[in-house]
């Protein structure tokens, strides 16, 4: 499985071969199978600007993700699970806000984006309940296989 990270930001260092071990073990503990997953990591402003053409809101967010191929699609040909944007920006000011390390939360934006891509929601309560207990379980998944800070 091919993992492309393109890194459009300066604000925060970024591993690439850690962010690939990352997806591949949230992709192998959920039994997905794909071809390629692609992740950018921006700034502020260009979060904002894709929330505004996507979402039609110029605020900034933490990510943005947009499905590609459906993870249960039995398709021949190349799968691509999907795209997201993550914002390292806001990673640092929500690592203050919630007085956590801004890698913490950049991990946090990697999982969350990984589960939108393979079908995770968080529109109502239960959803946002199954989410947050995933994203839990991935952070210490992570911590013990000593893949935990980007």
């Amino acid at each position: 499985m091919n993992v492309t990270i393109v890194n459009k930001q300066t604000s925060l260092k970024i591993s690439d071969k850690l962010i690939e071990k990352q997806i591949k073990a949230i992709l192998k503990e959920e039994k997905i199978k794909t071809d390629e997953v692609i992740l950018h990591f921006v700034d502020e402003q260009t979060i904002k600007n894709l929330h505004l053409k996507f979402f039609n809101d110029p605020e900034p967010t933490d990510c943005i993700t947009q499905p590609i191929d459906k993870p249960d699609e039995n398709e021949t040909g190349y799968h691509i699970l999907g795209e997201a944007y993550i914002c390292t920006d806001v990673a640092i000011k929500n690592g203050k806000k919630f007085k956590t390390d801004s890698y913490h939360e950049l991990t946090l934006y990697v999982i969350h984006t990984i589960l939108h891509l393979i079908g995770y929601d968080d529109i109502n309560k239960e959803d946002i309940k199954l989410m947050r207990k995933k994203e839990n379980c991935y952070l210490n998944l992570f911590k013990e296989k000593n893949i935990f800070k980007i």
